[in-house]
């Protein structure tokens, strides 16, 4: 089965608030591979590869996020090529 790839772009209060580190958690916790970064504009980008129903279950919690966090908006966008490379099966980075 070929993994799908997402990323999502996350805007609201997102950063210096734990929110990629909870979003690491949840990835792991669904099997999903990829990364969180902070992005320069305060938004959070969310690379996600892994089994489409796994992915859409992190995409219903990012538009939650933590607690500590405010999300106002999730855009989704589906990619066709990532470097699986940088990350093993199951791994999720915080950049």
């Amino acid at each position: 089965m070929r993994n799908s790839r997402f990323i999502f772009v996350v805007s609201g209060i997102v950063q210096c608030v734990g929110f990629r580190y909870h979003t690491r958690k949840q990835a792991q916790a669904l099997g999903i591979s990829g990364y969180a970064k902070n992005l320069s504009d305060g938004r959070v980008e969310v690379l996600a590869v892994g089994d489409i129903v796994q992915i859409n279950t992190l995409y219903d919690w990012l538009q939650i996020g933590p607690a500590s966090a405010k999300v106002d908006r999730v855009i989704k966008r589906e990619i066709e090529d990532t470097n699986e490379q940088m990350f093993s099966s199951g791994e999720f980075k915080i950049l």
